[in-house]
């Protein structure tokens, strides 16, 4: 069964390469969705996927890539949308 979330990951996530390392870690899981940064300086990430691979993915975004700092996930389960891909938006 495929579940949505949508994470909103706060700390030092932008210009870190944490888009393209979330896009990486997300088809890497079969995850679908995409990734943005938020003007507030957030990362804002919108997936979809089976029970394991999500549980896995939230667990990942918990640190994010090397030069990351996370500091908090907000975490709110969404509608399940069917996307077709894992994409960077702008």
């Amino acid at each position: 069964m495929k579940i949505n979330k949508q994470i909103k990951v706060s700390g030092r996530v932008q210009g870190v390469f944490f888009r393209k390392s979330t896009q990486q870690k997300a088809l890497e899981l079969g995850i679908k969705g995409w990734v943005k940064n938020e003007p507030d300086g957030s990362v804002l990430v919108e997936m979809e996927g089976n029970l394991s691979a999500m549980m896995e993915m939230e667990e990942w975004l918990r640190n994010g890539p090397l030069l990351a700092k996370v500091e908090f996930l907000e975490i709110s389960d969404g509608e399940v949308f069917n996307h077709a891909d894992f994409l960077i938006l702008r």
